[in-house]
């Protein structure tokens, strides 16, 4: 199973997509006038041909309302010009281990965009995080102007606070090695801080980086990283969700995220005992998208702020996802439920809202006979159960001995 990952102008005339006989469907990003409008996953029959008139139509019924949201946009800001403020300098923090050849393709795409902001001034940071040998340390120095960091306590959070200790810049922009950054990636950030001075953090858009392995597809069909293609702000409270913001997924990813550093630093920083790694690879983001919201400063969500992930290649990576996923989501909600007592009905609210929709979803799984489905919901039920059992004190525990062993 493998789909054609496509990028299409919707504003010049298209041409027909042809499938190999390995490929049995498209994966369309949708542009109008380069911006990114929509993503839509498509099945075919394997080398066939997905036509001019089906892409028409298929636009017509998919893109057509967000075409002309671009559009009002665009007439908007051309009939109402406004003196744009000076925006604020950029550090961009990227924290990776023994991943030397996916660091150089970022680092790459980097390079792609870096004149296009109008940024004070903008920097990257690479934090080596305790790799093995010298690749790490090899990339960087293939790159101008590229800072690097050498972290030696093994650990995502470890890595995310020497990058926000050791930048200078006023917000820090955090990606993971393992995405690419769009051509519209830096120009979506300046585009979102200068229409929002004053805000916490941003989030953005997370596409998939290719679609070649079934569970590559699958994750992409189950939801992915996607939080769509409409720009969100994020405040403290909702009426219309009395959990929030202890569901603080639903802001974005941590592969692309940026704060105001000063912010990150007066809220003390991430807590290291959170996505440390194989033991516990995740609930890092959760955790500082939930403390930024806390604090009384709102998040903003811009899909033209907009990266491509690459996702776990097979079956069991992807099961082992699912399960971390879990694991995170309950390490970091007992986290928050012992430091914020305003908030303690919401979690336990959460949780059992939590695992009455996972044991849901595997109901429906099994009626259905859908056996990904059910394994992947198990493990993600499994991963939430160890998690609620004590997995933040035992990974306070890791995270202590490390700091013993590298003081």
């Amino acid at each position: 199973m493998s789909y054609k990952l496509t990028d299409i102008e919707l504003s010049e005339p298209l041409a027909p997509i042809e499938l190999s006989t390995e490929q049995n469907g498209v994966g369309l990003i949708a542009r109008w006038q380069g911006r990114l409008i929509g993503f839509e996953m498509i099945e075919l029959s394997a080398g066939s041909v997905m036509t001019v008139e089906r892409l028409k139509a298929l636009a017509d019924e998919r893109f057509a309302g967000r075409i002309v949201v671009a559009k009002l946009e665009e007439e908007l800001r051309e009939r109402q010009p406004v003196e744009e403020p000076a925006l604020p300098s950029l550090s961009i923090a990227i924290c990776t281990k023994d991943r030397a050849q996916r660091l150089s393709r970022l680092l790459s795409s980097l390079d792609r965009v870096r004149g296009d902001h109008s940024f004070q001034f903008v920097e990257i940071v690479v934090v080596d995080n305790a790799s093995v040998d010298a690749a790490t340390r090899e990339a960087v120095a293939g790159f101008r102007d590229v800072r690097y960091v050498f972290e030696p306590k093994a650990g995502l959070d470890f890595a995310r606070n020497a990058a926000l200790h050791a930048a200078r810049g006023d917000i820090i922009a955090y990606l993971d090695d393992d995405v690419v950054v769009d051509r519209n990636w830096l120009a979506g950030l300046a585009k979102a801080c200068r229409e929002n001075p004053g805000v916490g953090g941003f989030t953005g858009l997370v596409l998939p980086y290719r679609l070649d392995t079934e569970a590559q597809i699958f994750f992409e069909r189950r939801g992915g990283f996607g939080r769509g293609f409409a720009r969100r702000e994020f405040h403290r409270t909702r009426f219309d969700n009395p959990l929030h913001p202890v569901g603080s997924g639903t802001l974005g990813a941590g592969c692309n995220m940026a704060f105001d550093r000063a912010l990150l630093i007066q809220l003390g920083s991430f807590d290291e005992a959170l996505d440390t790694g194989a033991p516990l690879p995740g609930g890092g983001d959760l955790d500082i998208f939930y403390r930024v919201l806390r604090s009384g400063r709102p998040m903003i969500y811009e899909p033209q702020y907009a990266v491509y992930h690459e996702h776990r290649e097979t079956i069991p990576q992807l099961r082992r996802q699912y399960w971390t996923w879990g694991l995170g989501m309950m390490a970091f909600l007992v986290k928050s439920y012992r430091t914020d007592d305003e908030m303690r009905a919401q979690h336990r609210a959460l949780v059992r809202w939590w695992f009455y929709d996972q044991l849901k979803a595997l109901a429906r799984a099994a009626r259905r006979f859908r056996g990904h489905e059910l394994r992947f919901g198990m493990a993600e039920l499994w991963g939430g159960i160890y998690g609620l059992a004590g997995e933040y004190d035992r990974s306070r525990a890791r995270i202590q001995a490390i700091r013993e062993r590298n003081p």
